[in-house]
This record gives structure tokens, C-alpha cells and sequence, in this order.
């Protein structure tokens, strides 16, 4: 089944550094950018980290250091990736968890102002959990019939989550072909920030989503324990989350 598309959709795949969304960095990128006629436009980028590729990661992607060595670092093509997925939606496998907040960390300490806001996020992988509790391999296997010889590189992970989910649309006759649906669909909650720390409740308040403050309302807790902003901007947050803590708190500022 062709996607029923009325902006272009970027799927897109990681190889990093590790698996620290904070402070971890991109090695390679792959993106594939299918437009509403059916076209498709793929590029991938090696990418260089600016940083010592751990043993454990490169034995999981095959990417050492000197293989990118002499690659550019993300700031250098940043803006050339930003204008690649300008007006279209993202999605990936596990791309609300980890892709999507990586990408925005990378953009924010590149410099790039790159609006998401009304992107539509569609996650392969949840809406196959969803559907099956399986991997990306196994969901090949199972939807697809294929075997995913390449797994784990960027360019196959990327081919592969289109097709199983051109082949996700085909199986469920309940799922809609419309990028808002699925992107509804495949998230488990309505994230504020990218690394969902703060997630938006049944009344679309924003809320913590972690710790001793679960479930209440931000500009609540800024105002009975004013620290907790400073504290949380000093910690090991997401520059991303730093950012939406600060757009809430100039809010509330601004509207007393």
C-alpha cells in the first residue's frame, strides 16, 4: 500500500556513539524523503562525532573512528539536513524515543533554529509492539518476508522501516493511511519535549512526567518550589527539555 501522504513524510535512522540521548553523538545518518507523488530522495552522511566512538557501539554498526575521521562534523551539514526535512513529517524505528531527540540535541548545539513543533512523528516500532512485540529484523521478516542482511546499518535500518510500514497499512485494515493518525497512533503519550520529561495531560497542561513531581502541572511546581527549574537546568537534562522548561517559565512570567 502507497502512503497516503499530504505532506512529504522523512524516514530517517541513527548510528551513534552510544545510547545517551544528553550527550551522545551521530555517526551516520540516513534519510529517505517520499513525497505525496510517490518520488523518493535518500542520502546518507557519515558524520563526524567530534568524539571517541566507544568499542561496544562500533561493534554494532561497524563504525570506528577512523572511518570518520575525515568526515564533516553535524554542525557543518547541519543546515543542509534542516533543509532537506523542511515542512515534511518523521519517522523511524524507535524515532519518538531516541532518533528524534537525538537529532533535536544535535540541531540545538549546531546553532540550527529548526521548528518540529507541528511535525507529525510517526514511530514504526511502537505501532509494531502495538501490533506484534517484535524488532526491526523480525518485523521484516513478518511483514515483508525478507530477511535484513544489513541490519544495523543506517541505510538498511531506514529502507527497511518504510517498507514494513507501507506493509503495516496493507495488514491492519484499522489503521489509517493519514500521517496525523499514525502519528497519533504510534506515540504513548503527548510529549512536550522531545525525551518526554514533560508530556502534556488529558487537559493539555503540560506536566512533569518524572520524579517527585509526576503528573503536576509545571508552572505549578515553579511556583511553590522555585530551585526545581534552576536545579533541573544545572542536571543532566536535554538541552531540548532546558528549552521547554524555559518557554513555560517565560510564560508564566510574561502573563502575571
Amino acid at each position: 500500500m502507497n502512503l497516503n501522504l499530504k505532506n512529504p513524510v522523512v524516514f530517517f535512522d541513527l548510528e551513534t556513539t552510544g545510547t545517551n540521548i544528553n550527550s551522545d553523538r551521530i555517526v551516520e545518518i540516513c534519510y529517505l524523503k517520499v513525497y505525496p507523488n510517490g518520488n523518493e530522495e535518500s542520502k546518507t552522511l557519515r558524520i563526524n562525532p567530534e568524539m571517541h566512538i566507544p568499542e561496544e557501539s562500533s561493534s554494532i554498526h561497524g563504525i570506528y573512528d577512523e572511518d570518520v575521521a575525515n568526515c564533516p562534523t553535524f554542525k557543518e551539514v547541519a543546515k543542509n539536513i534542516a533543509r532537506d526535512i523542511e515542512g515534511a513529517d518523521l519517522a523511524g524505528f524507535n524515532s519518538n524515543r531516541f532518533d528524534i531527540p537525538v537529532l533535536a540535541e544535535e540541531f540545538l548545539r549546531a546553532g540550527v533554529d529548526i521548528d518540529m513543533s507541528k511535525r507529525k512523528f510517526i514511530d514504526v516500532q511502537v505501532i509494531f509492539h502495538k501490533m506484534e512485540q517484535r524488532t526491526l529484523s523480525a518485523a521484516y521478516k513478518f511483514y515483508c518476508e525478507k530477511n535484513l542482511d544489513d541490519a544495523h546499518t543506517a541505510e538498511a535500518d531506514t529502507r527497511a522501516t518504510y517498507e514494513v510500514l507501507k506493509a503495516q497499512l496493507d495488514r491492519y485494515p484499522e489503521l489509517q493511511n493519514d500521517m496525523a493518525f499514525l502519528a497519533d497512533f504510534s506515540s504513548y503519550s503527548k510529549n512536550v519535549d522531545f525525551a518526554g520529561r514533560v508530556v502534556y495531560d488529558d487537559n493539555d497542561v503540560e506536566v512533569f512526567n518524572f520524579g517527585k513531581y509526576k503528573g503536576v502541572p509545571v508552572s505549578d511546581v515553579f511556583k511553590k518550589d522555585p530551585g526545581y527549574y534552576s536545579w533541573m537546568l544545572n542536571s543532566d537534562f536535554t538541552l531540548n527539555t532546558k528549552a521547554v522548561l524555559t518557554k513555560i517559565k517565560l510564560r508564566e512570567f510574561n502573563g502575571k
